[in-house]
């Protein structure tokens, strides 16, 4: 039992991640979509085109011999009416071989890249033409794309003022969130932290009760920013101070009072000692193992650490609250950006099928495409009682990778969580909750390049790190700061030697693209 139920928080946990790509097809039509035929595969008259895919790993689909032939591949094209040809490509190199499909023979009627128009996958393919753009087709043919889909992803599969790209996006920006061993705070008698101050006590509450690690950090200081959130000085995001666009640690006093209180914490061992030199799976392992009291996670994660740290600590609860404010009653981790993935039509496509196509992409935000894609076939893999769905999950590991595999096939509608099944885990409710009540208010703005600053290549130690942790150079500073061997008050002249150093090309290449507005993003905080 517990073994099936892992397997379901693992697969949700897979389809929420936040750079985990999807898959495209085609366009026909059914009583339910628009388009030529009725049956699957190359039936006479079925819409038929071309399509890359640029895929995460999936075993499932690794041992397919043949894409075109799989179950559920060609279950989509009877619901869809049509006839696709697949090539998919790892993730890993989507980078070389796009840009070869691209400018060969074999130029695919739709592609699909990781990001927005802008994208470095994309490579100027947008910018010079090659694909065609889609504002009349989609307002004409697309209902539900212009209901449902955000106007932010909309600006990011833009190009001067076009829509070229059709996105899968998040209705949600705000990921992660703030996660907290509920047991342990009742223990303390102490109410849910609303302030930094109050978010101390908590975890100084928590070291007298012997919790080993009051506050879990990692290393550069990834999923362990909670008080930079809290001072508005994310170390990886951008803003516009006396008409240049800097990083947020260039604010001086607040980044000096958020890496004063990360010296307490570490002072007062609230945090590990060896905080530094914490690794991903030892990060993992002390939540898992119970010994962590407070930490910061994607929020699609909570049934996930709900089941493994009770199995350590059967009488662990563990919750997602706000993140403490800090002196602008503000909070939040770093908001992302909208698109995780985007699809185009080669400008060479003939106007009626990129209608089908279009047609095709609208039918992906119907209910019958949520029912499919989230639960199957009916009578396969689900059954319907009385109006309620009745779903087998994965009760193997294949069982889940043929899940996940479905899944991908969903190509645009909202990446933030599967809604629909989670309804259906115990618990499920609460991460809707999470994700729709506590994160929906907070989560830190951001001026977002896309593609990145090419300043960044040049000077790697300057540049965001993976994306969402400070610049090397950034860490390697605040790191010294709190051990002591440099004090905080040096920070202006950290801010002037990150300038001396390269920072000042980034700043001047990230202030004339913002003013330009050529490839920028603008994500108002909350």
């Amino acid at each position: 039992m517990k073994k099936w139920f892992y397997l379901m928080l693992a697969t949700l946990m897979t389809l929420a991640g936040c750079s985990f790509p999807e898959i495209t097809l085609s366009p026909g039509t059914s009583e339910h979509s628009p388009g030529q035929k009725a049956g699957s595969g190359s039936s006479p008259g079925a819409l038929s085109f071309s399509i890359v895919l640029s895929t995460a790993s999936n075993p499932y689909a690794a041992k397919v011999p043949d894409i075109g032939e799989d179950k559920w591949v060609k279950k989509m094209e009877a619901l869809t009416n049509t006839n696709m040809q697949i090539t998919m490509i790892p993730l890993k190199d989507v980078d070389k071989r796009l840009p070869v499909l691209l400018t060969g023979d074999d130029f695919p009627d739709v592609i699909q890249t990781v990001g927005g128009a802008s994208s470095a996958a994309m490579s100027g393919t947008v910018e010079a033409g090659m694909f065609m753009p889609l504002d009349d087709l989609i307002r004409t043919y697309a209902p539900r794309m212009l209901e449902r889909i955000p106007e932010e992803a909309w600006k990011e599969t833009s190009y001067h003022g076009k829509i070229y790209g059709i996105p899968a996006w998040l209705d949600s920006p705000s990921r992660r969130g703030t996660y907290i061993r509920t047991d342990l705070l009742e223990q303390t008698g102490l109410p849910i932290p609303r302030t930094v101050d109050e978010f101390l006590d908590v975890l100084r509450a928590f070291k007298k009760l012997g919790v080993e690690n009051p506050y879990q950090m990692r290393e550069n200081f990834k999923y362990a920013d909670v008080i930079f959130g809290a001072y508005d000085v994310l170390g990886y995001q951008f803003e516009l101070k006396n008409g240049e666009v800097v990083p947020k640690f260039f604010e001086e006093k607040p980044m000096m009072e958020a890496i004063s209180v990360y010296k307490t914490m570490l002072d007062e061992g609230l945090i590990a000692k060896d905080f530094a030199t914490v690794s991903s799976s030892e990060y993992t392992h002390n939540i898992y193992g119970g010994k962590a009291g407070i930490w910061t996670a994607n929020a699609a994660g909570l049934l996930d650490f709900r089941a493994q740290v009770n199995d350590s600590v059967p009488e662990a609860k563990v919750d997602i609250i706000p993140s403490p404010a800090g002196p602008d009653g503000k909070k939040g981790y770093g908001l992302y950006s909208s698109v995780i993935n985007s699809y185009y039509i080669n400008k060479h496509v003939s106007k009626e099928k990129a209608i089908g196509i279009i047609r095709f992409f609208d039918w992906m935000l119907s209910d019958e495409a949520e029912r499919f894609f989230s639960f199957g076939i009916p009578g396969d893999t689900y059954t319907v009682s009385g109006g309620a769905i009745n779903y087998r999950f994965p009760q193997t590991k294949e069982e889940q990778d043929e899940q996940g595999f479905r899944e991908l096939l969903w190509l645009s509608h909202d990446l933030t969580i599967n809604r629909e099944r989670t309804k259906l885990l115990p618990g499920g409710g609460d991460v809707l909750e999470a994700i729709d009540s506590t994160l929906s208010g907070e989560g830190r703005g951001n001026i977002v390049f896309i593609p990145d600053l090419e300043a960044f290549n040049i000077y790697p130690e300057l540049a965001p790190n993976n994306p969402n942790q400070p610049p090397p150079f950034i860490v390697d500073h605040i790191v010294r700061m709190m051990y002591g061997k440099e004090p905080i008050s040096n920070w202006p002249k950290v801010i002037q030697e990150y300038r001396s150093r390269g920072g000042d090309e980034i700043i001047r290449e990230a202030t004339q693209r913002y003013h330009a507005n050529e490839g920028v993003m603008v994500l108002p905080g909350r």
